[in-house]
C-alpha cells in the first residue's frame, strides 16, 4: 500500500507528520535507525567520514561549508575552480541526503556566490524540497570598497519529504511588534514566528520583521564579543543554531555537521539535549572543538542574546558623537582643575 503522510501539530506545538500504512521496513527506518556513533567528532575529510555512516541515521544536518571565496583556512584550499567546487559540493551533499532519515531536515548556510547553484542542485538533482530560503542579516558586516558591504548569508531549509518533517513552531517564537513597539496588551506573550523582512537597524523598526518572513537578525560574532572563541574566523552565533536545532529536531535526536569549524553546531546540540556527530578536516580546529565541547553541558544557556531586538539599544537611545566630545571636554577641564590643585603654580 502506498505511504500517505499528513502534517499535523503535536500537543507541544510541533508540526510533525502521521505515517499511515507504511511498509514495515520504512516504518522501522523512521523509529529505529541503525546504530551510529554520537557525541563524537570525526577528524578527517567529511566525504570519508560520512561514507562510513549508515543510511537514514540522522534527524538533522546543518552545514556551513567553505564558500570558495579564497578564505585562508589552515588545511583547505578555498580557491577551487567553479566546476570543481560544484562537483565536490554535490558529492558531500549527496552523502548528507543519504544519511538523513526519510523525515530528516538539512539546513545549508552559503554565500551569494554559489547560493543559486546549490539550491538548484539540492532540489533538482538530489531530490530535496526547499521549505524556506532564510536570509541571515547581521550587523558588523564585511566592509567593501567598491560594492555595498556584505551583511547577510543565505540559509536554506531542505527536507527529504515535503510533508513528513519536524518543525517545532512553539520552540522558536520571537517577540511581536505589538509587544516591542506598541506595548499592546493584546500581544501574545508567547510571541510569533520569525519573519523575513530586513531593515538597516531592525531594533529601530522591529515591525519590519513580519510573522510570515524568513530574514533573521542576529549580530555576527565579532572579535570583541565575549562569545568569540578567538581561533576561528567564521564562527556562527549560538542563538542562530539554537533556532535551527529547536525547530527541526527533538531531544535525543542526532544532529550532524560535516564542517564543524568552530564547533558551534555541536556545542549547541549538546546544550539542547541532542546527540551530535561532527566532521572536521583540520587537526588544529578539531582539538579546539573538543576543548569547547568539554565545557558544554545539556541544559547550559546558549551564548549570545536570545532576543537581539531587545538587547540592542535603539538609535535614539544610543550615544552620539557630539555627546562624547562634550563629555571629553568636560573631563579635560576637570583634569586641568585637578592638576591645578595638585600642583599649584606657587610651588617651587
Amino acid at each position: 500500500m502506498a505511504r500517505r503522510a499528513s502534517a499535523k501539530s503535536s500537543p507541544a506545538g510541533a508540526e510533525t507528520a502521521s505515517i499511515e500504512a507504511a511498509p514495515s521496513a520504512e516504518a522501522a527506518s523512521l523509529t529505529a535507525p541503525a546504530a551510529v556513533p554520537s557525541n563524537t567528532l570525526l577528524e578527517g575529510d567529511c566525504l570519508q567520514s560520512l561514507a562510513g555512516l549508515p543510511d537514514g541515521c540522522a534527524h538533522l544536518a546543518f552545514a556551513d561549508p567553505p564558500f570558495n571565496i579564497g578564505y585562508d583556512y589552515d588545511t583547505y584550499d578555498d580557491r577551487r575552480s567553479a566546476d570543481d567546487y560544484l562537483a565536490w559540493s554535490k558529492r558531500w551533499m549527496g552523502e548528507i541526503v543519504r544519511v538523513l532519515r526519510p523525515d530528516g531536515t538539512f539546513w545549508l548556510a552559503i554565500g551569494d556566490e554559489y547560493a543559486a547553484e546549490l539550491k538548484v542542485m539540492a532540489t533538482r538533482e538530489l531530490g530535496l524540497t526547499c521549505r524556506s530560503w532564510v536570509v541571515w542579516y547581521y550587523t558588523f558586516g564585511v566592509n567593501c570598497r567598491q560594492k555595498f558591504s556584505r551583511s547577510h548569508a543565505h540559509i536554506f531549509q531542505f527536507v527529504r519529504d515535503p510533508v513528513a518533517f519536524t518543525f517545532n513552531t512553539e520552540a522558536i517564537r520571537v517577540p511581536s511588534a505589538r509587544e516591542l513597539v506598541y506595548g499592546d496588551r493584546r500581544a501574545d506573550p508567547k510571541g510569533r514566528l520569525p519573519d523575513d523582512t530586513w531593515i538597516l537597524r531592525p531594533q529601530d523598526l522591529p515591525e519590519g520583521f513580519g510573522a510570515d518572513g524568513d530574514t533573521w537578525y542576529f549580530p555576527r560574532v565579532c572579535g570583541t564579543f565575549k562569545e568569540r572563541s578567538g581561533w576561528h574566523g567564521c564562527q556562527m552565533p549560538e542563538q542562530l543554531l539554537g533556532r535551527i536545532i529547536r525547530a527541526s529536531s527533538h531531544p535525543d535526536d542526532l544532529v550532524i555537521d560535516p564542517f564543524s569549524g568552530s564547533g558551534t553546531t555541536l556545542a549547541v546540540a549538546s546544550k539542547l539535549g541532542r546527540r551530535y556527530l561532527g566532521c572536521e578536516l583540520s587537526p588544529q580546529y578539531a582539538a579546539r572543538i573538543r576543548e569547547r565541547l568539554a565545557s558544554a553541558r545539556p541544559g547550559d544557556p546558549l551564548d549570545g542574546a536570545p532576543e537581539p531586538l531587545k538587547s540592542v539599544p535603539a538609535t535614539e537611545d544610543g550615544r552620539r558623537l557630539g555627546d562624547r566630545r562634550t563629555a571629553g571636554k568636560k573631563r579635560s577641564r576637570a583634569d586641568k582643575a585637578a592638576g591645578t590643585l595638585l600642583f599649584p603654580t606657587d610651588q617651587p
